[in-house]
């Protein structure tokens, strides 16, 4: 189990959360509004309005939700990391549950 960060605009967040949802790519996205981030980009400063998604989902599902992100993300390098779970200090339910959705094979 993993977790996936990705930020984007705040008018795409919730089509794009309930997407990788409806196609069971993720078990849970988390939307949080009010992100502003500050990154530079071809060389320019940039500050920006985002929402950040934390995605949960099964590790093997990732290469499946990457995919879907970047064929449906608004820019052209969308944010996608990676981020292990501890999922013996998780709780057991929720990790299980995860694991139980989603379409890709168990690994």
């Amino acid at each position: 189990m993993v977790v996936v960060l990705c930020n984007c605009t705040p008018g795409e967040a919730p089509d794009l959360a309930r997407t990788l949802v409806e196609e069971r790519l993720a078990a849970c996205v988390n939307v949080l509004p009010g992100v502003r981030s500050f990154y530079v980009w071809d060389g320019a400063l940039c500050d920006d309005a985002e929402s950040t998604l934390l995605v949960k989902v099964r590790a093997d599902g990732v290469p499946a939700l990457s995919d879907r992100i970047r064929a449906l993300h608004s820019y052209s390098t969308p944010e996608i990391l990676v981020l292990p779970v501890d999922v013996a200090a998780s709780d057991p339910r929720y990790v299980a549950w995860v694991m139980a959705t989603g379409t890709a094979t168990p690994s």
